[in-house]
């Protein structure tokens, strides 16, 4: 099987021995606390889950400055993105070695993680700015990515962390959340050796199911993890009991038997294209995918990013030999008119745009909302059914 990235095993940052765990809860009980960034929530949850191993705390401001410019701390070890616990005052916790974090998602904010407080480092503008310029390659407030990141705070809290709970993912989505060593897990139980990554945080139309019976054909795949994030987005889209729904009806129906695992984790969205599609790679790897989709616009918003950006990436940045998963680049897929089924564009030179069911996600919405399903060769039309049910209930 696939190793994780940096040693043999996973490395999760979650204390699952009993005993620990229940002395650690008790400790937090009285340790200075601070309440953190949903952002700062997310990475812990994916530190504890083993997503981000073998990372084991939030970054020191210069390893995370690090990160930004060439994808290394600066002890030379690779991770794609800062990892950091930002907040507007560090004045509960003041002079504290360990501290509790508690979280923010959570009603009555409860103690996600304890942490042993290695530094306390002011961000300067010079640093905040280098930064968001190099993860998110712009430095436009109306970004969604850049504002979530700019609204933190500017204290940086590092050191490394003991995580209690996986927030309210565990308990609002108990079949679908599911820690990195639970997937390499499940893998290993099902007998899988090539195993594909697809990840999501749309609905999955037509296209996109057959994009994972692709990608699993042209690398000889045993199956497909579809793993969706279940953290915040930006207003407007799905949210995810509806993603789920409709997804697990599409696996249902038209997957054949022990080819899909459906799992999601808890992370906010990024927005940030191109890194973030490298971050993506990063934690499929830990998770035992050996091929990972990247797509068209792959974790971008806006017109922020170049189309394929997020798959050159890993040949333009990405350090040599720091990654061990092979990505699938794959082209924009749709309907072909033509020859009667999905295919990858580039595969269908003598096309034009009319031969091709396309249909932007602005009209999509709109039909669904008037109780309209789109074309079958678009979407399943029992996946289409739950999003119409979801858009009318909300029209």
């Amino acid at each position: 099987m696939i190793k994780p990235i940096g040693s043999d095993e996973l490395q999760p940052r979650f204390i699952y021995d009993t005993e620990r765990h229940h002395q650690l809860a008790h400790e937090a009980e009285s340790l200075p606390s601070i309440t953190i960034s949903s952002q700062a929530a997310g990475n812990a949850v994916m530190m504890g889950a083993g997503y981000f191993s073998p990372l084991e705390g939030f970054m020191t401001v210069p390893d995370a400055v690090s990160v930004a410019e060439t994808m290394k701390m600066t002890d030379g070890r690779f991770f794609p993105v800062p990892v950091l616990c930002l907040v507007e005052s560090t004045d509960a916790i003041a002079g504290a070695q360990r501290i509790a974090l508690r979280d923010p998602n959570v009603e009555g904010n409860p103690v996600l993680a304890v942490m042993d407080v290695n530094a306390i480092e002011t961000v300067s503008d010079e640093q905040m700015a280098l930064m968001t310029e190099k993860v998110y390659r712009t430095s436009d407030s109306e970004h969604p990515g850049v504002q979530a990141f700019h609204s933190q705070g500017r204290q940086a809290i590092s050191g490394p962390i003991h995580v209690l709970n996986f927030s309210y993912f565990q308990n609002d989505f108990p079949d679908t959340f599911r820690t990195a060593v639970e997937i390499r897990n499940e893998i290993q139980e099902r007998g899988w050796t090539k195993t594909v990554a697809f990840q999501t945080r749309n609905p999955m139309h037509r296209a996109h199911e057959e994009l994972c019976k692709m990608a699993m054909d042209a690398v000889g795949g045993d199956g497909v993890v579809i793993h969706m994030l279940l953290g915040k987005l930006k207003p407007g889209d799905i949210p995810a009991p509806v993603r789920d729904a409709a997804i697990r009806k599409m696996a249902e129906l038209y997957f054949a038997p022990n080819t899909v695992m459906i799992t999601g984790y808890g992370f906010d969205m990024l927005y940030a294209g191109p890194r973030e599609a490298v971050l993506h790679a990063y934690f499929r790897q830990n998770m035992g995918a050996t091929h990972f989709i990247v797509g068209r616009d792959h974790a971008g918003v806006g017109d922020y990013y170049g189309a394929f950006d997020a798959q050159t990436v890993f040949d333009e940045e990405v350090p040599e030999g720091a990654l061990d998963i092979e990505v699938f680049r794959a082209d924009h897929t749709a309907y072909s008119k033509k020859l009667n089924q999905v295919v990858m564009m580039r595969d269908a030179p003598d096309h034009n745009k009319e031969d091709f069911i396309l249909l932007s996600g602005t009209k999509v919405r709109e039909m669904l909302g008037r109780g309209e399903a789109p074309p079958p060769e678009f979407s399943r039309p029992e996946v289409a059914q739950i999003l119409m049910d979801y858009y009318q209930s909300i029209s």
